[in-house]
């Protein structure tokens, strides 16, 4: 756990000043190292979607050692094992998917937790230095340890008062794509209507003095949310980033092509409408 980046995120919160990090989907720890390098004040390693697993993890955990990079892993689920297991390696803090209740929100900061505030258990794993530093870990972790829900159901935007009430809570992610498609919009990065709730659910979270989340889907919109009041502003995911760049590029030269689900290119004879 990196205490110091930690604090440094809260600090630039705390003043209202937005945070800015990526999504990591992808294997390769030279991902998480250049974000470190270029500054960025957070990472989210993904473990929800895509075929990351502990192994990759932990090398994304390492490439941001050492820096003021918070790194933090969304899991796929709300479980107390894998909770442990991303924190025993040494994240930050953890991202849990679709919570709709506060008892769910109550039950992640308790997984995150020691006792007697929680029930995490001691483990002499990465984040206690192999248990040469398990008394320190211990000492600092239930102070430290971020726990992340993501706001993304119709069920859990009726419920934002009394899931960012929860103490142990301090930043609500919002997940506008599985929000609209609870709404009935699937595909559809904001359906009809749902703009206009993730506001709302916005601006609940701020007046709880909790921070929200985001993650922007261009340089524009990135600007956008900023000005919008989101405070932990991701520019994107690795996979999508690099999508934008090359598409961009292969444009420029006439030679810009759109994706399907099979991944079958078009012939190079044929120009993309």
């Amino acid at each position: 756990m990196n205490t110091r980046a930690i604090e440094s995120l809260r600090r630039r919160l705390g003043s209202d000043e937005p945070a800015y990090g990526i999504w990591i989907t992808l294997e390769s720890p030279s991902i998480a190292e250049i974000a470190a390098a270029l500054g960025l004040d957070y990472i989210v390693i993904d473990a929800e979607h895509g075929h990351l697993d502990w192994r990759d993890i932990a090398n994304h955990l390492r490439g941001v050692v050492r820096s003021e990079t918070v790194a933090l892993v969304r899991l796929a689920e709300l479980n107390g094992g894998l909770i442990k297991r991303a924190l025993d390696l040494g994240a930050d803090g953890i991202v849990i998917p679709w919570i709709e209740s506060a008892s769910q929100a109550e039950k992640m900061v308790a997984f995150a937790r020691y006792p007697p505030s929680g029930v995490r258990g001691m483990g002499a794993e990465r984040a206690t230095g192999w248990g040469r530093a398990l008394a320190q870990h211990a000492r600092e972790a239930n102070d430290h340890v971020l726990c992340v829900p993501i706001i993304e159901t119709v069920a859990g935007g009726r419920r934002i008062d009394e899931i960012a009430s929860v103490p142990g809570i301090e930043i609500l992610q919002l997940g506008p794509a599985d929000y609209s498609s609870s709404a009935g919009y699937g595909g559809q990065w904001e359906g009809p209507g749902v703009a206009e709730e993730i506001l709302r659910i916005k601006d609940a979270i701020r007046g709880h003095g909790k921070h929200a989340g985001i993650a922007a889907t261009s340089d524009d919109d990135l600007e956008h949310r900023r000005e919008q009041g989101f405070r932990l502003l991701s520019v994107g995911m690795d996979a999508g980033l690099l999508l934008r760049s090359l598409s961009a590029s292969l444009k420029r030269i006439g030679r810009d092509a759109v994706l399907t689900p099979t991944l079958t290119p078009p012939p190079r004879n044929q120009e993309s409408k």
